[in-house]
């Protein structure tokens, strides 16, 4: 027998059996101990680790690493001791950085095993007995109820009104109905509707399920697989950091070893002053310093965006986010509230009501027309408030010191009992009437309850409109009961499309007077009609704003969901992702849709179409890979199991910390603290802030740093004495670029950095449009330097020196307040404005 079969949800529940040789009272104990030991436990497997040092010691295998290794040996053996411990902080400040990004990836993996549960009920030699749940095999039959976690796939056999949490795994906000019926062998994993899966949870109801995978042939385990076979993107930044410092190491080199040759073999300089001016002119020019001050414009941003919410586990990650040129999100909890909420109420014969309110707070309004009315005037409201709070099994739990409000139950119930608290009415207050209560079963499609009034017994019913309409004989009217007619019942169904279309989910309200003390279902008929409830997963206030912000920086925003393509279409609209269909006419697209295209067409489509929908793990990484094969440097939002590998693939991978599984975090660059949208494009904000200091600290460096090199090298060329002492020069780069470069990491943004496009993804920090601004501050420093330099050489050498060392100490100094910004005057942005630059100067 295989390890696992192919489409169990393509075969009957008596196939799926025969196929694993087992039966509906399950395995024997000597059957299953026998397949565990052929197949093993249900566990993912241990990933082969790298030892710490060699981790440690893979980070020194760098060639920038290699010249500062080199620079410190010289330095050491000049006797410059100060610079020597420098350029060494500078070497394992990077190390820690390399080393903590490499051994944070193998973190994902280990994560996923926490979702492993320990124990499960399983059927062996027919009796029930719990077990640990690493000793699940196929063919097992697993029991599940109430609250129950679920500890490996499994086929259902048997069920009895199943509805079961997979928004970790699939993107689904609501929980999903089981059944035992057969599916095609093309339906995707989110709409297979007779499986269960390892990692998710069992909201309400009772299963019997036939185990078809575990451990590494599970649903998690390919996400397993999928994670422990992607590489992390090295960031562009980092790759042109690199790249920068290279060529300055090969600059200063040059200039080091010309200088030396011109000064020995030409001018005929004694050979311990040229050769150590040469050296401590390498030194010196080599921009050690330029690693350690991004690590410091790193750690900045990063503090900054955790003011905001957004917590940084990678500091490269600060600055990509802001060269990021797509943002793909996901729609439950991040553009959304998370929290089913009711929205809308209808009466037969009204208008429609709405509901004021934020998720599972019970506080809101009902408006009429946009005014505000009092419930409690309205009989026929009270009564389908009063429906929605007593046929209903949800509790809603207060936090008073933090003052939240958390769901225990099923979320559709707890709209419903939220609602009706906001209209003055709580369950706990009949708690003592009810009589009997019938929860929701899928095959009638409704729940109910039965509560004892003064004189006769209530049934009150909740459920799908469609059910109650066609079980219904009259409806409630503030003049009384009438009878239902055609009429009526077209016009409720043309209520349920309306809000059907904008994704909301309908549920009815019924009642009907009985003298029976239990309920009978099958006499669930002949009721009195009360209203329906449109309730929603709304966007959050700012997800909006945060959306169009977004576009006005040259990001493109896409939404990538396991839910259904109605509810993302509409949230796509309200936050304003999409506002009209493509050339083509089309808004959305499935994954069974994208399937069908060619690689042509499937990059057309993700290049103009901005919501994808019904989504699998893999069809998500997919997208993240065509986008940057496109030149797109990417950011992917995510919570679930199932935004893991994209997470991982992403050039910045952001979780949720309130809703996120532990796998989405450890996959993650950044973690949102508050779970919003919103938050990321403050984050990008802030990327772009250290893009620019981290730019604008370059720019600093190589500036200084080739003008001392020009004035030297000049100076020899031209037969003049040494114009700078080893001393001076050593002196100069510590003092002058030491302090003030690190002051310069902490400059602010100017107003309009969200209204600017992104960086290229190819383009260099050193590039043509910035060589006339660098030449000409290199030329003024070297000429000023210099004419000093010729002005006192009269009078000393020394006083020539000290002449010119001044003159370049305070042309770097100005340098600082010139580079504070590149595209605006220093006046513009206020010449003092930055204290900590100010505090720097003055101690230089």
């Amino acid at each position: 027998m295989a390890k696992t079969i192919e489409n169990p949800h393509a075969l009957s529940a008596k196939e799926v059996v025969k196929q694993l040789n087992s039966s509906y009272d399950g395995l024997s104990n000597k059957e299953a101990q026998d397949r565990l030991k052929t197949y093993g436990p249900n566990e993912l497997p241990e990933s082969k680790s790298i030892s710490l040092f060699l981790l440690l010691l893979k980070q020194f295998k760098n060639w920038l690493v290699i010249i500062l290794i080199f620079a410190a040996a010289i330095s050491w053996l000049t006797g410059h001791i100060v610079d020597t411990w420098v350029i060494i902080l500078v070497i394992l400040i990077n190390a820690g950085l390399g080393f903590s990004q490499e051994y944070r990836a193998e973190k994902a993996i280990t994560s996923l095993k926490k979702l492993i549960v320990k124990t499960a009920k399983v059927l062996r030699d027919g009796e029930l007995i719990t077990i640990p749940s690493s000793q699940l095999v196929l063919g097992d039959v697993i029991v599940l109820e109430d609250g129950d976690s679920i500890s490996a796939d499994a086929r259902i056999i048997q069920s009895k009104n199943l509805r079961t949490i997979e928004a970790s795994l699939t993107g689904e906000s609501l929980p999903v109905s089981k059944k035992k019926v057969r599916y095609p062998k093309e339906t995707s994993m989110a709409d297979q509707k007779n499986m269960v899966w390892n990692g998710t949870f069992v909201a309400r109801g009772y299963a019997k399920a036939i185990v078809t995978g575990t451990g590494i042939n599970s649903a998690i385990g390919s996400i397993s697989e999928t994670l422990s076979h992607i590489e992390e993107t090295q960031t562009s930044f980092n790759k042109k950091t690199a790249v920068l410092a290279k060529q300055m190491s090969i600059i200063a080199i040059s200039s080091a070893v010309l200088m030396f040759l011109v000064g020995y073999f030409y001018r005929n300089f004694e050979i311990e002053e040229i050769l150590l001016t040469s050296i401590a002119l390498m030194v010196a020019a080599i921009p050690e310093g330029l690693p350690a001050v991004i690590s410091i414009v790193l750690a900045i941003g990063a503090h900054r965006m955790a003011k905001q919410n957004a917590i940084v586990r990678e500091f490269t990650a600060t600055e990509t986010l802001g060269a990021v040129t797509a943002i793909l999100t996901d729609k439950t909890g991040t553009l959304t509230q998370n929290s089913l909420t009711s929205r809308k109420v209808y009466i037969p014969g009204e208008t429609d009501y709405t509901v004021s309110g934020e998720g599972w707070f019970p506080v809101g309004n009902f408006m009429k027309e946009k005014t505000i009315i009092d419930s409690k005037q309205n009989s026929v409201l009270q009564k389908l408030l009063k429906i929605a709070a007593i046929s209903n099994n949800s509790e809603l739990r207060h936090d008073k010191e933090a003052n939240i409000y958390e769901l225990i139950g099923d979320p559709t119930e707890g709209a419903l009992s939220v609602l009706a608290r906001k209209g003055g009415i709580q369950a706990k207050h009949f708690q003592k009437q009810k009589l009997d209560d019938l929860p929701f079963d899928s095959n009638i499609k409704l729940r109910a309850t039965l509560l004892k009034e003064k004189n006769h017994q209530e049934l009150y019913v909740t459920g799908a409109p469609e059910k109650l309409l066609n079980i219904s004989a009259s409806m409630l009217t503030p003049q009384g009961e009438l009878k239902l007619t055609q009429k009526h019942k077209i016009e409720i169904q043309g209520k349920i499309s309306e809000w059907t279309n904008q994704a909301m989910r309908v549920i009815a309200m019924a009642y009907k007077k009985q003298r029976a003390k239990k309920i009978d279902a099958e006499a669930i008929d002949n009721l009195v009609f009360v209203g329906i409830v449109g309730m929603i997963d709304p966007p959050r206030t700012d997800s909006k704003e945060a959306v169009e912000k977004c576009k006005q920086a040259g990001i493109r925003v896409i939404m990538v969901t396991g839910d259904h393509v109605n509810t993302a279409v509409a949230i796509a609209k309200e936050s304003s992702i999409i506002k009209d269909e493509n050339q083509s006419g089309v808004m959305a697209l499935t994954e069974q849709q994208l399937l069908q295209l060619d690689e042509k067409e499937f990059d057309d489509a993700i290049k103009s179409i901005s919501v994808f929908a019904r989504l699998t793990p893999i069809m998500k990484l997919k997208i993240a890979e065509r986008l940057q094969a496109m030149g797109h440097l990417i950011a992917m939002t995510g919570d679930g199991i199932n935004d893991a590998p994209a997470l991982k693939k992403a050039d910045v991978g952001i979780s949720m910390g309130i809703m996120g599984t532990d796998v989405a975090r450890d996959s993650s660059d950044l973690v949102l603290a508050d779970d919003n949208f919103a938050t990321v494009v403050n984050a990008v904000e802030q990327g772009r802030i250290v893009f620019a200091n981290s730019r604008q600290t370059s720019f600093f460096l190589v500036t200084t740093n080739i003008a001392e090199s020009a004035t030297l090298v000049i100076s020899v060329i031209l037969g003049l004495p040494l114009p700078l002492t080893a001393t001076q020069i050593l002196w100069l780069n510590l003092v002058t670029d030491g302090v003030t470069d690190m002051a310069l990491a902490t400059e602010g943004g100017h107003g309009e950095i969200m209204k600017s496009k992104p960086m290229l993804k190819d383009e260099n920090i050193l590039n043509r449009e910035v060589f006339p601004f660098l030449f000409i501050n290199v030329f003024l420093m070297v000429g000023l330097s210099l004419s000093t330099f010729f002005y006192y050489m009269d009078e000393s050498i020394e006083k020539a020196r000290t002449g010119l060392f001044i003159v370049m100490a305070f042309t770097q100094l100005f340098n600082v307040y010139n580079l504070r910004s590149i595209n605006k005057s220093i006046f513009a942005i206020g010449l003092f404005s930055n204290r900590y630059i100010n505090l720097a100067v003055g101690i230089s």
